[in-house]
């Protein structure tokens, strides 16, 4: 069957993402920043603010683990924009042609809801996507097969007798992307724009 839309995560493919922007400037010694980024505001933690968890609840557990770290933990969230880079040139650009080519364009992030509105109200391209999901909105985060299914509902109330081998979905997190292709979907791991373009040649799409 044809593609008939594709379905892109964010961080890593159209953003340029990355706590160690913030940090750098707040904890100079590498090593320390090293094990702040690894062990106290790290992934599996900001992970659950994706999932729905509240930055409060999440300052709180934090800083009574590392009480120490405490304004850096606070931090975290409160100069939140300046962990967001800005865009990525060549996924954009890839973005881009996929639009000008007419094919339908949806978002499946892991994003907190209470961070999610500054890159709306700031990054005008999130406005071009037909509709997107955030895993914060819903308490559900990629790769539980849940999200993915919500976001196919989505696209189904859009085009009419979709089926899921007609749906792409592009994720720099290799996990997320075999999920995808768990469900019948074509998940393609973002390591660059070529190698992404490549595969959509692959399956079919003209741009």
């Amino acid at each position: 069957m044809a593609i008939r839309a594709v379905v892109f995560d964010f961080g890593g493919v159209l953003f340029d993402w990355n706590p160690d922007y913030l940090y750098r400037k707040l904890i100079v010694d590498e090593k320390e920043r090293a094990f702040f980024l690894s062990h106290v505001c790290n992934g599996e933690w900001n992970i659950e603010q994706d999932r729905g968890r509240s930055i409060a609840k999440a300052n709180q557990i934090k800083q009574a683990e590392f009480p120490e770290y405490a304004e850096w933990i606070t931090a975290f969230y409160a100069r939140w924009p300046e962990t967001l880079r800005g865009t990525l040139a060549e996924g954009v650009a890839l973005m881009e042609q996929l639009e000008a080519a007419e094919i339908p364009l949806y978002g499946l992030t892991n994003w907190s809801d209470e961070t999610f509105p500054y890159a709306w109200e700031n990054y005008p391209l999130l406005h071009r996507f037909k509709d997107i999901v955030v895993s914060g909105r819903l308490g559900l985060i990629k790769p539980d097969p849940a999200i993915y299914q919500a976001m196919f509902e989505r696209i189904a109330q859009a085009i009419p007798d979709l089926h899921p081998n007609e749906l792409v979905f592009i994720d720099d997190v290799a996990k997320n992307a075999d999920a995808a292709t768990q469900l019948g979907w074509h998940g393609i791991h973002h390591t660059s724009a070529a190698h992404t373009a490549e595969q959509l040649h692959q399956l079919g799409l003209k741009f």
